[in-house]
C-alpha cells in the first residue's frame, strides 16, 4: 500500500467522486464490512461501479430508480470472482456508512474504511472473497495499527435500525478465526 495516495498497490482503481476529507486529527480504527448486489440478487455486472460513480442510469432496472439521487461510494469492493477494486484512497472519507454509530461515537465514515463485498444477506459469500478479504484486512492492520480483528464490524452492528448487511450469510467465525490464525 502506497501511504502518500492511499491506493492499494495492483488493484483495479476506479476513481468516485462521492468522497471527501476526513475530519482533522481522525484516526483510522474501524472496518466496516457490507454486502451489495445490484439489481438485487444479481452479480457481475457494472452497476456497482456505476452506482459509486454516479453513472447509474435509473431506467434500466426499476430498482434503480430507488438509487437516483444516491450519492455513496466505499473504499474498496471485493466481486464475486475475488477481483478488488478500490473507489476511494483510505486517507479520504467515503461516503458508505450513512447515519451510524459504534461505541458511541457518531459518523462512522469519518474514522473507517469501507469494504464492500458483491453479495446479499440470503446468499453466501464465495471462498476467493473470503482469501482476498483477508489478505487486505491484513495489510489494513499493518498499514493502520489501530485496527485489530475487535474493530471489524458489519454495517448491520453501526446502523442496525436501517441495515442488515453484510448478512447472516457471511461467515464471521471463519473470518476471526483466519485472522486469528494468521
Amino acid at each position: 500500500m502506497n501511504r502518500d495516495t492511499g491506493c492499494l498497490s495492483g488493484v483495479r482503481q476506479v476513481t468516485s467522486p462521492n468522497c471527501d476529507a476526513r475530519p482533522e486529527n481522525s484516526t483510522i480504527d474501524l472496518l466496516v464490512l457490507h454486502g451489495i448486489s445490484l439489481p438485487p440478487g444479481q452479480y457481475g455486472g457494472d452497476e456497482i461501479e456505476r452506482l459509486f460513480t454516479n453513472t447509474l442510469d435509473p431506467a434500466t432496472h426499476p430498482y434503480f430508480e430507488e438509487l437516483r439521487d444516491f450519492r455513496v461510494s466505499s473504499h474498496l469492493l471485493i466481486r464475486r470472482d475475488g477481483e478488488l477494486v478500490q473507489f476511494v484512497p483510505l486517507h479520504l472519507r467515503a461516503w458508505h456508512a450513512g447515519e451510524s454509530s459504534f461505541q458511541g461515537r457518531s459518523r462512522c465514515n469519518d474514522f473507517s474504511i469501507g469494504i464492500e463485498l458483491e453479495g446479499c444477506d440470503e446468499q453466501p459469500y464465495e471462498p476467493q472473497q473470503m482469501d482476498v478479504l483477508v489478505a487486505v484486512i491484513q495489510e489494513l492492520m499493518v498499514a493502520y495499527p489501530a485496527l485489530s480483528p475487535e474493530r471489524i464490524v458489519g454495517h448491520c452492528d453501526i446502523a442496525p435500525e436501517r441495515k442488515t448487511d453484510p448478512g447472516p450469510a457471511f461467515d464471521w467465525e471463519e473470518l476471526r478465526g483466519r485472522l486469528a490464525s494468521a
